[in-house]
């Protein structure tokens, strides 16, 4: 099992109801959230950790989960409300207005952490990350899995949300030498380093203990480098509905494949080949390509890949 930690939240996607006034339509999200949902809709066996919620929001989070055949039994329920975020597209690229405080997720502790975790790798990254006492949580997770399994991470990093910069720079860098794939964009290596070009960043990365670092460029592809060789991955051209989950999709895409390469492991990650990270990538892109050609964060099936 590949396990997710990290926020489950309820988008408010923009709609126009039937009289023509603005709308917004419940759907279940949250970067982790979708990463969990994906790696599941691709054939990982998939467990996700997170806190939600007991009410009617949260109830749809799980029956979605469920529905994907992701495993929830570690999940930590609690009576606190969900996270909610609204959505407003530009040009198809999202916005987001989250309503956070005392929620769920938010509000997770150590204390709520699963006595034992059964998996092969696990995933962290999302809005969950940079505020407390959740991101200490999760903090506390990767620090007590490390040892035994390999680890991903990506920081997705919104500076909009992130009220302690020096507190949540500190959390994001132990987490990120910990792990051994990062996945940045270049919003990410802007806020965490100050020279370079965005690959020279991407390079000093692997200098923290990654294996692998895979730098998204948009519409120019993926790069993955290691310490030993890097891959050009294009990106797929498709007609652009909205990149709601894209970044998600891929890293789940990621993940399965180096999962089916059985590779995904302490030994496997430090090892890897230039076949295994260009087929990891080419994966990640394919599944994140059918992302952003649906609304919402709607990602593929293995057998829609091909």
């Amino acid at each position: 099992m590949i396990l997710c930690a990290g926020e489950a939240l309820i988008d408010m996607l923009p709609r126009q109801s039937m009289e023509g006034e603005p709308a917004f339509a419940p759907l279940v999200g949250g970067a982790v959230l979708n990463t969990a949902r994906a790696l599941s809709r691709l054939g990982a066996d998939t467990g996700f950790f997170s806190g939600l919620s007991t009410d009617l929001f949260g109830q749809q989070i799980v029956a979605a989960m469920q529905a994907d055949g992701v495993d929830m039994s570690l999940a930590h329920r609690s009576d606190r409300p969900t996270t909610l975020a609204f959505v407003t597209l530009t040009n198809g690229q999202a916005q987001y207005a989250f309503y956070d405080e005392n929620t769920a997720g938010r509000m997770l502790s150590e204390a709520d952490l699963p006595d034992t975790v059964n998996a092969e790798a696990c995933f962290f990254g999302g809005i969950s990350l940079p505020v407390e006492p959740c991101g200490d949580t999760y903090d506390a997770l990767s620090a007590k899995l490390a040892p035994t399994m390999p680890m991903m991470i990506d920081p997705n990093i919104r500076p909009g949300f992130i009220r302690d910069p020096d507190r949540y720079r500190a959390r994001i860098w132990r987490m990120i030498e910990r792990s051994d794939i990062v996945k940045v964009s270049d919003e990410d290596l802007h806020w965490l380093m100050d020279d370079g070009s965005l690959e020279d960043r991407a390079r000093a990365l692997l200098e923290r203990g990654p294996s692998l670092v895979c730098l998204t460029k948009g519409v120019e592809g993926v790069l993955g480098l290691t310490r030993n060789f890097e891959v050009t991955v294009p990106s797929q051209r498709v007609t652009v509905v909205d990149t709601v989950g894209a970044g998600d999709t891929f890293n789940a895409g990621v993940l399965a494949s180096l999962s089916d390469a059985g590779v995904l492991t302490n030994d496997g990650v430090r090892a890897l080949s230039e076949d295994v990270v260009r087929d990891a990538l080419d994966l990640g892109a394919r599944a994140a390509a059918v992302t952003v050609s649906r609304a919402g964060a709607n990602p593929p099936t293995r057998a829609e890949l091909g």
